[in-house]
């Protein structure tokens, strides 16, 4: 198409007031204002790219912005089918909570609450009261302190402890998670001190107390959550360092980064450092996540020396950091539960999915494989296969977990990635693995409520690709 039919054809394209005054919706002015410019917008594009060669009508027009109107109306924030066997999905939403907290949530969101209220005095209180008496509780810590998220406890811990000081780390333990967050980077931002000690692989006792001067304040610990590793290698375990941290009084600060306050080896996986251990090797602070291991809401939890929280507490950051009522009462019911560790396995989603038996998984499969089956669907074949689950959420990166998973293998066709692109763009999107050009949904995460969205979104891919 040359230029000049070009030139007519947008001299068609009407203006946005016309397309205003037949926009009838209830929609706010400035959103039905922003559809159509977009949708006129994209027309004049598609006409100088070769796809509109004939005039373009108001109706036309029309049907556009109220499809883009649409889109702007809906929530950016939805629900996903989580099929991928990674139980600590980061980009997923991390830890799901207990369908029965909900209610809880929905009370302290819908009505007040005595979130910085002591009852018993009738006067203003903390809301760290909420959830401090419990991590006591369940870590044997002095105190305990919860701020928005584990780098931010990183970060206000540093702050507190060695603004302007030396902080001992071995190069081993300088590690970079998820987004680009770096120790030495957190290190520069809270105007402490780096000391490197050691090498990648092998650090010593001596290399701490070598290193110590009187601008040290901290010794750090940073558990090796998201990466193992093998061979020479030589790590300073607390106890080992409390020798040196009591004879020169410079107290231990661990990241533990995930945390759990579970041990994972008496299920059959690797053993992962529990909160409660590291407090009872001699560590003076520890800082993990409250949306990993721990199962529950996004949080950067502190426990250790009363002295020390209490410094922690008083710094100014800790009032940008603070965390919400909503994620106060999820994280204080979720504590609550490992009172009782059975109960806590059983009732808290991200502990369940790690520790089912191969049994229950088998079990799930054959259900979902069998709903799968009955639908009689033509474009893929379908059959219950092995895999292997992942922990995810930077935790346990060498554990691989046995399951059981549907595989779906395209017919006629149609590509695993064609599959995968529809499921992913369903109206409530089913997040799957490919493998050799088949479809793998991983049980292991699916939960009950997705499996009748998983049999609709094949369902209506088999009719769409059927046409």
């Amino acid at each position: 198409m040359d230029d000049a039919i070009k030139k007519d054809l947008l001299k068609t394209i009407p203006k946005v007031d016309e397309i205003l005054n037949l926009f009838h919706t209830d929609a706010p002015y400035s959103l039905k204002l922003k559809a159509v410019r977009e949708a006129i917008a994209q027309t004049r594009q598609n006409i100088l790219s070769g796809i509109i060669t004939e005039n373009v009508t108001n109706d036309g027009v029309l049907k556009l912005s109220a499809y883009i109107l649409s889109l702007l109306e809906k929530p950016s924030l939805k629900r996903v089918v989580n099929a991928t066997g990674v139980v600590v999905h980061t980009n997923l939403g991390r830890s799901l909570l207990p369908e029965y907290l909900l209610q809880d949530l929905a009370e302290i969101a819908n009505l007040y609450s005595n979130l910085e209220y002591n009852l018993e005095l009738g006067k203003r209180g903390s809301r760290y009261t909420h959830v401090e008496d419990i991590l006591c509780e369940l870590t044997g810590a002095e105190a305990g302190l919860v701020v928005n998220n584990n780098a931010a406890a990183v970060l206000i811990i540093l702050d507190t402890m060695a603004n302007g000081k030396e902080v001992i780390v071995s190069r081993g333990e300088l590690v970079e998670i998820g987004g680009s967050f770096r120790v030495p980077d957190v290190m520069k931002k809270s105007n402490a001190i780096l000391k490197e000690i050691g090498t990648t692989n092998r650090t010593h006792l001596h290399d701490y107390e070598n290193a110590v001067t009187p601008e040290t304040a901290l010794f750090m610990k940073v558990h090796q959550s998201n990466f193992h590793i093998m061979g020479f290698t030589k790590m300073v375990a607390v106890k080992e360092l409390k020798e040196i941290s009591f004879k020169t009084n410079i107290p231990i600060f661990e990241d533990l980064g995930s945390g759990s306050f579970v041990d994972f080896s008496k299920y059959g996986m690797k053993y992962e450092p529990t909160v409660q251990d590291t407090i009872k090797q001699g560590a003076d602070i520890v800082s993990f996540s409250g949306d990993k291991l721990l199962g529950g809401p996004q949080a950067g939890i502190i426990v250790g020396n009363k002295e020390h929280i209490n410094k922690i507490k008083k710094n100014p950051l800790n009032r940008a950091l603070r965390i919400d009522k909503l994620t106060l009462v999820a994280l204080e019911r979720i504590l609550l539960l490992y009172r009782d560790m059975d109960r806590a396995v059983k009732t808290i989603p991200t502990l369940k999915m790690l520790t089912y038996s191969q049994q229950e998984l088998r079990h799930k499969a054959d259900f979902l494989n069998n709903k799968i089956s009955g639908l009689n669907l033509e474009l893929f074949q379908n059959e219950v296969c092995e895999t292997i689950s992942k922990v995810g959420g930077g935790a346990l990166p060498h554990q691989a977990l046995k399951t059981f998973a549907i595989k779906l293998m395209p017919e006629k066709g149609i590509s695993a990635n064609n599959m995968e692109e529809y499921l992913r763009d369903y109206k409530i999107p089913v997040i799957v693995r490919i493998e050799e050009d088949s479809i793998i949904m991983d049980v292991r995460t699916i939960q009950d409520t997705d499996i009748d969205v998983i049999l609709n979104a094949l369902t209506a891919f088999n009719k769409e690709q059927s046409v």
